[in-house]
């Protein structure tokens, strides 16, 4: 089991509609350690820490949302682990 980073970027109605505590609460469940947070253009950066089968399984978290939100497209690249997290917080 590999441990690897995801940094995402999500873009449609990702904003007040309950997506970074939605990120959170099953980021948390699978393990994984980082942030989601809501940025000036719109969207939603995610940066997650963790196993790569558990990172595959947030993007699908990702793409989907939670009911309120509308999500059109997920940008992520999969990087080396840095270890920098000791949670996953929202901003």
């Amino acid at each position: 089991m590999l441990l690897r980073r995801m940094k995402a970027k999500v873009y449609g109605r990702v904003q007040g509609v309950g997506f970074r505590r939605f990120v959170q609460i099953n980021a948390i469940r699978l393990g994984i350690k980082g942030y989601a947070k809501n940025l000036d253009d719109g969207t939603v950066e995610v940066v997650a820490e963790g196993y790569e089968e558990a990172l595959e399984k947030l993007l699908d978290y990702l793409r989907q949302g939670p009911p309120l939100a509308k999500v059109e497209k997920v940008d992520y690249e999969m990087e080396d682990y840095k270890g920098e997290f000791d949670s996953f917080e929202t901003y």
